[in-house]
This record gives structure tokens, C-alpha cells and sequence, in this order.
């Protein structure tokens, strides 16, 4: 018999938020077809040229701050709200959605739009402008350091203790709109997975590692993440 449901894991991906508007990375017509990811989301790519790194990303910020949360980012802000037991929501996405929507329970383990991070003094500050005119830092006030506080290919992603901790507590692992291409997080089902957790994934179509999950159910987050909620919080 399966052990009871107390603690979930939930990870998230570029398809919660496609159904806001906010353009995915792989997927036909994404970001990536516009711009390789060797000329803006790696720290090469910034020290080769930084303008056009700062303009892709101060155009993306300008971009999901005109978005709005959709049904699924609202589904699962009900669920960390009203879940008893432990629960985390970890997001690849680096827009503000599950936020905006309510959530309090979540790691952004690529980072954040929204922030700019001063790599003089390793300060982390809200940001909502531009960082094309290598502003200030609002906390030392070293002009030029300010980056997007992004995590690029090749660097590390943020909270990785804290996500596998949770990962190996979990009873139930549920991943949702994920490519299931990009480590460490396309490894966390079966990280889960060995410590005995149950898997669901929940995506438009199969991802690359969608054979190691003991459930997939395709469609829209929209549709599917609101009825999976339901399901829990009903049982």
C-alpha cells in the first residue's frame, strides 16, 4: 500500500507560464530561435557583450511585468495555502507569476527577473528597470556591477541543499510543463523516486524523462493543474 501523502515537492517549468504569455525557450518559435543561448545566458556571453545581454533581459523584465497569473499559478497558490502537511514549490521560471498569484512556499532555483544581483558586493536588490545604463547598486553604490540575477548555463543553481532535502522527504513528486531536458531539475524525479516518493508529471506532451514518472496526464497546465489540486485537497 502506498504511504500516505504528506509531504509534496512540485516542480515547475516554461509551460505554467506560457499560458500567461510569457514566451518559452525550447519550444518552436522561442526565445531560443531568436537568440542563442551561447550569445545571452552565459557568463561568457556577458563579458563578450554585455549590452546586448542586458537589453535581452531588460526587455524580458519590461515583458512579464504586463503578464498576468493563469489558473494554474492560482491552483497551486490555493494548494500551498491550504496544504497541512510540508510542501515546495520549486520553479525554473524567473518571472513573478506564482508570487503575484500567492504563493509563499517556493524556490526559484534559476533565479530572478526581477532582482539584480551586485556581484561587488553580493547584494541581491528588487528591480524593476533597466540595467542597460549600468545603474548603482541600491546597497553599496558601486556603479557597473549589476547584473541580472539570472542563473546561466554553465553556473549554479540557487537553494540546492534546501531543494534536496525536500526532494528526499517527499511523499508525492509532481512536475509540471517542464522539457525535462536541463539538469540538475530534469534528475529530480528519480532523486525523488529512490526515496520512495510517488511521481506525477503533468505537460502538454511526454517530457525526455517522462518514463520515469509512475503517472502523466497531457494537457494544459490551465486545465490539468487546477483539476490535479482539486483532487488533493479533496481526498
Amino acid at each position: 500500500m502506498p504511504r500516505p501523502i504528506k509531504n509534496i515537492v512540485i516542480l515547475t517549468g516554461a509551460g505554467v507560464s506560457a499560458e500567461s504569455g510569457i514566451d518559452t525557450f525550447r519550444d518552436a518559435g522561442g526565445l531560443w530561435e531568436q537568440h542563442r543561448v551561447e550569445d545571452v545566458a552565459t557568463p561568457e556571453a556577458f563579458v563578450r557583450d554585455p549590452d546586448l545581454v542586458l537589453r535581452f533581459y531588460d526587455m524580458r523584465r519590461e515583458a512579464i511585468q504586463t503578464k498576468a497569473p493563469n489558473a494554474a499559478h492560482d491552483a497551486l497558490a490555493r494548494l500551498d495555502a491550504e496544504w497541512p502537511g510540508e510542501l515546495l514549490i520549486v520553479t525554473q521560471n524567473i518571472d513573478d507569476l506564482h508570487e503575484r498569484a500567492g504563493a509563499k512556499r517556493l524556490i526559484h532555483m534559476h533565479g530572478e527577473h526581477l532582482n539584480a544581483w551586485c556581484t561587488a558586493c553580493d547584494t541581491r536588490s528588487q528591480w524593476t528597470g533597466s540595467l542597460i545604463d549600468r545603474p548603482a547598486c541600491p546597497a553599496c553604490g558601486m556603479v557597473g556591477y549589476l547584473r541580472p540575477d539570472i542563473v546561466w548555463f554553465g553556473e549554479m543553481p540557487y537553494q540546492m541543499d534546501e531543494i534536496y532535502h525536500a526532494l528526499n522527504r517527499a511523499d508525492l513528486f509532481v512536475s509540471v510543463g517542464t522539457s525535462g531536458a536541463v539538469y540538475p531539475a530534469a534528475g529530480f524525479v528519480r532523486e525523488a523516486r529512490a526515496s520512495g516518493a510517488r511521481t506525477l508529471e503533468l505537460n502538454m506532451e511526454p517530457s525526455q524523462g517522462s518514463h520515469w514518472f509512475d503517472e502523466a496526464r497531457q494537457g494544459p497546465a490551465t486545465r490539468l493543474v487546477p483539476a490535479w489540486v482539486d483532487e488533493m485537497l479533496s481526498a
